[in-house]
């Protein structure tokens, strides 16, 4: 095997795809800047300890892990970053009033999270802390659509659901953790009979709600369907009344229902949210409320917010147009190179003919051309 065929699910990303990529996540930062965003940037790199703990100790699977060779400790290079940007709101900030972040950067996955997935996706994340209220779900929500839309996505479709359904559904339950996680994959795969058999021990009304949530999926119509099918509780209620104020102040956006739907990291605790659009094999952002995000780290707060990976959403957002350059010879008379610095001043792109190399074509479409006129060098069409 050659010694630079890189691993699988790795790949290099080459010039036209790597230039889209950086496109779509300057619209993104600029949108959640909009929104009132503040950037971070998390190390990939941590104490193992503090990436898994808590509520991230879903991702241990999916994290590499190494030995310090300064400290001798082991750490983890990051598999979702939302639990470091808790800690710095927890840790470093530690502001009493509501906290917004942003941050985009690259995680590691041991394993592709589907077949044909990288496992070095580049994640972008927006988040707000210290707000309990809908106010912050639907700003989470609404940031979201507004991102997607800023890079021309085509329609988009909100498929919402609550993480308290189950939750209630299971509640004084003595529930084997291992058992709770088959039952978890049971409902996210729709599997009936697998869910049947898990829970044939389980009290009437536990048994018969869970089998219901396997069917509550679709329109608006599903949150009544599921008042008259699921066990009447205050945590049924209030997940219910949720998600309709929620899908009652979108616009511009399908709405649906998956009120089985699991899928995504354990620390969601309310409302979850996924966001597909045209072309994409699966949901291009997973976001919801996630307040026991920071408990780990001494500030049990309010949280909200959501991720996606711009490697996906770039096979399927608009492409940009390529951003027409001016070709120009190179040389070293003086006034030439500065008419070439005073047009990259201004933002232009010059790209200087090397000799030799004057019939080559780049990437860079050049409609324009830096020639001598007179003793004066200017611009013209080609």
């Amino acid at each position: 095997m050659s010694a630079w065929v890189l691993p699988d699910h790795i790949a290099d990303v080459l010039p036209s795809e790597a230039r889209h990529i950086e496109e779509l996540r300057r619209e993104l930062l600029d949108t959640a800047r909009g929104y009132g965003y503040e950037l971070v940037m998390p190390p990939l790199l941590e104490h193992l300890e503090s990436l898994l703990s808590g509520t991230g100790e879903a991702l241990d699977l999916q994290t590499f892990k190494l030995v310090d060779q300064l400290s001798g400790r082991m750490m983890g290079l990051r598999a979702d970053t939302t639990p470091q940007v808790a800690r710095i709101d927890a840790h470093l900030l530690n502001r009493v009033g509501v906290t917004r972040l942003c941050y985009c950067g690259p995680v590691l996955h041991t394993r592709p999270g589907r077949p044909h997935a990288t496992r070095e996706p580049l994640q972008f994340g927006a988040e707000i802390y210290g707000h309990a209220g809908l106010e912050a779900d639907l700003e989470a929500l609404t940031l979201a659509l507004d991102c997607l839309r800023a890079t021309q996505v085509g329609e988009l479709t909100v498929d919402m659901a609550d993480a308290r359904l189950v939750r209630a559904l299971l509640a004084g339950l003595p529930v084997d953790a291992a058992v709770l996680a088959q039952v978890h994959a049971a409902l996210a795969a729709k599997d009936a009979s697998e869910l049947a058999s898990l829970t044939r021990e389980f009290p009437a009304a536990s048994r018969e709600g869970l089998a219901a949530l396997v069917t509550l999926y679709g329109d608006a119509s599903v949150l009544d369907e599921a008042e008259r099918r699921l066990p009447s509780s205050p945590l049924v209620r209030d997940a219910l009344a949720h998600l309709r104020w929620l899908a009652g102040h979108l616009d511009g956006a399908r709405v649906s229902f998956d009120l089985a739907d699991l899928r995504g990291y354990a620390y969601y605790t309310g409302t979850r949210f996924a966001i597909y659009a045209p072309g994409g094999s699966d949901a291009l952002v997973r976001g919801g409320r996630y307040d026991e995000v920071g408990a780990v780290f001494g500030r049990n707060r309010p949280a909200a917010g959501f991720s996606l990976d711009l490697r996906e959403l770039v096979a399927v957002a608009a492409r940009r147009p390529l951003r027409a350059a001016i070709r120009a010879p190179w040389g070293e008379e003086p006034a030439l190179r500065a008419a070439i610095a005073s047009l990259r001043a201004q933002g232009e792109t010059v790209v200087c003919v090397l000799p030799g190399h004057e019939s080559e074509v780049d990437e860079f479409h050049c409609d324009r051309e830096l020639a001598r006129q007179g003793a004066v060098w200017t611009v013209r069409s080609l």
